[in-house]
């Protein structure tokens, strides 16, 4: 029998096959010990994250934007409020063609040219999610014709906002401001993540003015809600609620209807007017003029209203108050009797032989006296009454420039007064070190004689003047001015008052504050400057007119407004304090090229004086001279003013 061939090893193949097995076991063994461990992971180690994750997916945190606060005047008049509209709004993200939609929704509802414009300005600076107002304030028969066809725009929607107004438009617009919409620059601005969490859901914040300054007073406290949601994403309901807290509300020392009053005497005059209360520093009327609507900017200005506003020779957004910046005149001479006062280069009995010109030692240089053949005799107090030139152009010389700078600076010239308002500008006190800093020159004779009548290189802000002015009328007992005078919590209505700070206390000589306070009494008396504006005030008024040069005059000419542009002619100013005795409004005016400030800012000044301590209201408003366009005649800069001319 032939032998038989073997073609397997039986028992190899079973070694193979459990060898096999074994390691498809351990292979199906290890992925389910990965199983087991990522599931341990996602249930244990991460469940709060993906438990948030499946939260949120069901539950929406909804914002609750809170009432911003609201401003009142000392007496409780609103100058800033809110009011609820309906607003048509777009959702860019899920409308289908926004062209298309916006064309559709104005076949039954008005939608202006101008309301396009300012939907594209608010598109360009948003986000694609976030909808956007086409159409504010509207009414009933629009809400209901845009319900009855509302399956046709997906994307839109009818929300119900608060919106902002300002019953004053222009009367107050530089002293509260206005709210915008948030920008990007905002947005980097609220830094802080619980500050910039506070503003989810808000569309606006402040922009300029009170608005701005105590943004974090007015805006509130945002709410929140927990809501529960479909699959659809459709509310179901809520299932917690913190409601929003309502910004604080913010009291002013401001009157408004002296303000209103204020605004009205300056007629058709460019200008500003500062009212303080020289015993705590409250600012009772704050005027820049011309202003502007506040409300234009609230939803976002159309381009020709802000091209209207921005190209405006009259230059209504410039704040005057705190950041125009003007030569003050003849206003600084009762300051600059208090420095020579002090400096001991003069006393009461000084007097001088005025031919109505001054000229340095050595030079034949004339330095004019606004009375061309002078005033005669003068001393230091008819020198305030008369406001002679002469008198001031030697004193100036005789004291130096950094006695002036150091002895203005405690007046609180050349910086700011820290009123609670941004923006302000510092103005200009200058020194020997400035000019050399500023010009690489070293100060002249002939500039300490131009800077002795306010001209030159000095510069002073009509809040800075008002601020000086009542600290001369307090006996050199300076408060920093302040808008506010209280915040009002809106949940108890509890009030926290803004005490008020004193800036400078300068210890100099009763005896000085009293004959200058004499002089400028004599100043609104017969007599004096400002003696036609004062006729018949029951009240003593202690002031001090001046007249600002706006452009430069040459050797020998003669100042004629009536041959000048009128944006060349000078500006009109006027300080006071009343009553004088016991003062309780310090003012400064300026009427910008008005002329003369004993016939221009005075009479707004007395018309302001006298409703505050009368009660009195003015019927006649001044009207602005007519423009005499001049060709060719230059503007002056800061340092050609040696060669000005004041006159009162």
């Amino acid at each position: 029998m032939p032998h038989r061939i073997e073609l397997k090893n039986h028992q190899q193949e079973i070694v193979n096959f459990r060898l096999r097995l074994a390691l498809s076991l351990g292979f199906v063994l290890f992925l389910m010990f990965l199983l087991l461990a990522r599931f341990v992971y996602l249930q244990l180690v991460r469940y709060d994250y993906f438990h948030t994750m499946a939260e949120n997916n069901r539950i929406s945190i909804v914002p609750t934007v809170p009432n911003r606060g609201l401003i009142l005047d000392r007496n409780g008049v609103v100058l800033a409020h809110n009011y609820s509209a309906y607003t048509l709004e777009i959702t860019p993200s899920k409308a289908n063609n926004l062209e298309e939609t916006i064309n559709g929704l104005a076949e039954f509802i008005d939608i202006q040219p101008k309301d396009r414009k300012r939907f594209k300005k608010l598109l360009a600076e948003s986000r694609d999610f976030e909808s956007l107002s086409i159409r504010n304030r509207l009414s009933d028969e629009e809400i209901a014709k845009f319900a009855a066809q509302r399956y046709r725009f997906p994307g839109v929607e009818i929300k119900a906002r608060l919106f902002r107004e300002y019953p004053f438009h222009e009367g107050t617009s530089h002293l509260i401001g206005y709210i915008g919409r948030i920008t990007q620059k905002d947005s980097d601005r609220l830094e802080d993540e619980e500050l910039l969490a506070n503003y989810r859901g808000s569309d606006y914040i402040g922009k300029a003015g009170l608005e701005e300054s105590y943004e974090q007073e007015l805006h509130g406290q945002t709410g929140m809600e927990q809501v529960e949601v479909d699959a659809g994403g459709r509310g179901v309901r809520v299932l917690s609620h913190t409601p929003p807290r309502s910004g604080n509300n913010l009291m002013l020392s401001l009157d408004a209807k002296l303000q209103d009053i204020a605004e009205q005497a300056f007629g058709d005059f460019r200008g500003a007017l500062v009212a303080i209360d020289p015993r705590n520093g409250e600012v009772l009327a704050f005027v820049s003029k011309p202003g502007y609507d506040p409300n234009l900017f609230i939803d976002g200005i159309d381009q020709q209203s802000w091209d209207e506003l921005n190209t405006s020779l009259d230059t209504p957004l410039n704040n005057r108050v705190l950041r125009g910046q003007y030569p003050p005149g003849s206003t600084l001479k009762p300051f600059m009797a208090l420095a020579g006062l002090h400096y001991n280069k003069r006393s009461p009995s000084y007097t001088i032989s005025d031919p109505g010109y001054f000229t340095l030692p050595g030079s034949g240089h004339q330095y004019r006296d606004w009375k061309k053949d002078g005033h005669g005799s003068v001393d230091l107090f008819r020198s305030i009454v008369i406001s002679c030139d002469t008198y001031y152009y030697g004193l100036a010389v005789e004291l130096g420039i950094d006695n002036i700078h150091d002895f203005l600076s405690r007046f609180g010239f050349g910086q700011k007064t820290g009123i609670d308002l941004d923006g302000e500008q510092p103005g200009l006190l200058p020194s020997q070190e400035w000019k050399m800093k500023r010009f690489k020159q070293k100060w002249y004779a002939g500039d300490s004689v131009s800077a002795g009548i306010g001209q030159g290189y000095d510069l002073v802000t009509p809040m800075q003047l008002a601020s000086a002015t009542a600290a001369l009328a307090n006996g050199g007992v300076g408060y920093r001015p302040h808008l506010v005078r209280s915040i009002q919590n809106s949940e108890t209505g509890e009030k926290r008052n803004i005490d008020s700070v004193i800036d400078s206390n300068h210890p100099l000589d009763p005896q000085h504050f009293d004959l200058v306070r004499r002089a400028m009494i004599a100043v609104t008396q017969p007599g004096g400057t400002a003696s036609q504006a004062a006729a018949g005030a029951p009240y003593a008024i202690a002031g001090k007119t001046g007249t600002a040069q706006v452009v430069g005059i040459k050797q020998g000419a003669k100042y004629d407004a009536s041959k000048m542009a009128e944006r060349h002619r000078d500006h009109a100013w006027f300080i006071a304090f009343a009553p004088a005795e016991a003062p309780t409004i310090a003012l400064a005016v300026l009427a910008e090229n008005g002329g003369h400030g004993g016939s221009v800012a005075a009479p707004i000044a007395r018309k302001v004086m006298d409703y505050y301590l009368l009660g009195k209201v003015p019927q006649v408003v001044p009207k602005a001279p007519q423009s005499t366009p001049i060709s060719g005649v230059p503007a002056v800069s800061a340092p050609a003013a040696a060669e000005v001319e004041e006159h009162d």
